[in-house]
């Protein structure tokens, strides 16, 4: 029911056949295409690949609704009582929802889990070569391409997940250090323009966290 937090670097292979998977206007890298499990969890964190997170429902569960029972049932076990999946992508459905506060507590867990806590600090990344893509593809992070990092001057943020939806409006969870090691974890929801919520943040984390 999800990954181990001492998960190594060896994953399955996967295969997806079928542009079911795809969205439609995604970008749709994993169609028709055999990938590492692991480039799969990049192509979700990086560009927010809804393919992907359909990919790994359907790889794990054997379909995204029971997925969602499984995302469901470990919300339970973390005692989060206002939260609520009914698909893997974060699209919106009004069954499907969470607060920022559940949002922070999953975040916090998720760092604890070292693969993950690397994809969420990476910028970019070149999955492995393909018949299709000789060179690998490209990802890039949509929380790193819209700031340094450092800009704050009092912290470094170290990790993040953008999220979107027209109803949702643009959103951020971010994790920031300080130099003494210490590490807040900011949600930001409602923005409206792009770069908004990472200018936020960056406003945020230098009003409230302590000077460097």
């Amino acid at each position: 029911e999800g990954f181990d937090k001492n998960a190594g670097k060896s994953f399955p292979r996967i295969i997806t056949a079928s542009k079911a998977v795809a969205p439609e206007n995604d970008w749709e890298f994993i169609v028709k295409m055999t990938l590492v499990m692991r480039d799969i969890l990049y192509g979700v964190a990086l560009p927010s690949g809804a393919d992907a997170t359909t990919a790994i429902a359907i790889k794990v569960a054997g379909s995204e609704e029971v997925f969602a029972e499984l995302m469901n049932r470990k919300a339970a076990d973390m005692g989060l009582t206002d939260t609520h999946f009914v698909n893997a992508s974060g699209l919106h459905d009004r069954d499907h929802y969470s607060t920022p506060q559940e949002i922070a507590i999953i975040m916090e867990y998720a760092m604890q889990i070292p693969l993950i806590a690397e994809i969420l600090s990476t910028y970019q990344y070149t999955t492995a070569a393909t018949e299709q893509h000789p060179n690998g593809i490209l990802l890039t992070s949509t929380t790193f391409s819209r700031m340094y990092g450092n800009e704050a001057g009092n912290c470094t943020v170290i990790a993040g997940k953008t999220g979107y939806t027209p109803e949702a409006g643009q959103c951020l969870v971010s994790v920031a250090e300080t130099p003494d090691g210490a590490r807040y974890i900011l949600v930001t929801a409602s923005a409206s323009g792009t770069y908004a919520p990472g200018y936020d943040a960056i406003d945020i984390y230098k009003k409230y966290l302590p000077e460097a």
